[in-house]
């Protein structure tokens, strides 16, 4: 609620800034669902938007957070006998990222948003892709979890802020937690 009452205020400046300078918001779409490699359910982002920042094209898919965790690890996900469509779906993710042999530990909802990201990118024609989370809560609750994720996916590469990727084919790829208004969680409560 205190994300969908962020976005009805306007374009987030948290949400902005975390995508660069002179942020243009060029379209918003809540609950967008993008189909994930393999079979099965596709990602559903709390937000999608295309952007425009620094002079470049963006699609950004948006994790909206208050307490609740980024859904089951990777080993919970895929368990003692993973089928092969999510052998297949894990894998082909993690290719676009240039990486393999995920740890276990690492949330499977970090894999798929980002992957959203990336094929909203490419269908769009975008030579950027964006991750961001947009956290209200007060305590950054699962901070750790989304830098565990970026530890892995940059090889060590972070910022406590935005971490920026060059993927195998070219795509740029940003991640970024954004700290949203705490205005819209007190009204969320209310």
């Amino acid at each position: 609620m205190a994300a969908a009452q962020s976005w009805e205020a306007g374009f987030p400046p948290e949400v902005a800034s975390a995508l660069g300078t002179e942020v243009e918001l060029q379209l918003a779409i809540v609950e967008h669902k993008v189909p994930m490699p393999g079979q099965g359910y596709p990602s559903q982002c709390d937000v999608f938007a295309l952007t425009r920042a620094d002079g470049t094209d963006q699609a950004v898919a948006i994790e909206a957070k208050v307490n609740e965790p980024f859904g089951p690890t990777l080993g919970e996900w895929l368990g003692p006998s993973p089928s092969a469509n999510k052998r297949e779906r894990i894998g082909t993710i993690c290719s676009w990222f240039g990486r393999s042999d995920p740890p276990p530990e690492l949330r499977y909802q970090l894999f798929h948003r980002t992957a959203a990201a990336i094929v909203e990118a490419r269908r769009f024609h975008r030579p950027m892709a964006a991750m961001i989370v947009q956290s209200f809560s007060p305590t950054k609750a699962w901070a750790e979890d989304f830098n565990a994720f970026i530890r892995w996916i940059s090889d060590g590469a972070t910022n406590d802020a935005t971490t920026d990727l060059l993927l195998p084919e070219g795509l740029r790829l940003r991640l970024a937690w954004a700290i949203g208004d705490s205005r819209f969680l007190e009204d969320a409560t209310a």
